[in-house]
């Protein structure tokens, strides 16, 4: 299995309508996208997030699976809406378990 981390930092621009609307976007994917065991997104809560404001967890079956996420047209839908809204930075952690 591997474990897709993201973390999201926003625009101050960025709506929380927007957000909520990323989420759903995003978590449509598992139903889209082959290898996609479980997808979780929610608004970070944490006082130590150094600005990061979401956060994305990906389980995927293989790292096969993980090299076909990123170029599958329906990831990249959601990735050009994120950075239509206003994306600032992320960190991306990927391992395998």
């Amino acid at each position: 299995m591997i474990e897709h981390i993201v973390l999201l930092k926003f625009s101050s621009k960025t709506t929380k309508e927007q957000k909520e609307e990323l989420i759903r976007r995003t978590l449509s994917l598992k139903s889209v996208i082959p290898g996609i065991v479980d997808i979780q997104q929610g608004a970070n809560f944490s006082n130590r997030s150094q600005g990061f404001e979401m956060g994305l967890t990906v389980r995927f079956e293989d790292k096969t699976s993980l090299a076909n996420y990123g170029p599958h047209p329906a990831h990249q839908e959601v990735f050009s809406y994120l950075k239509e809204i206003g994306l600032e930075d992320s960190i991306i952690v990927d391992f395998e378990f």
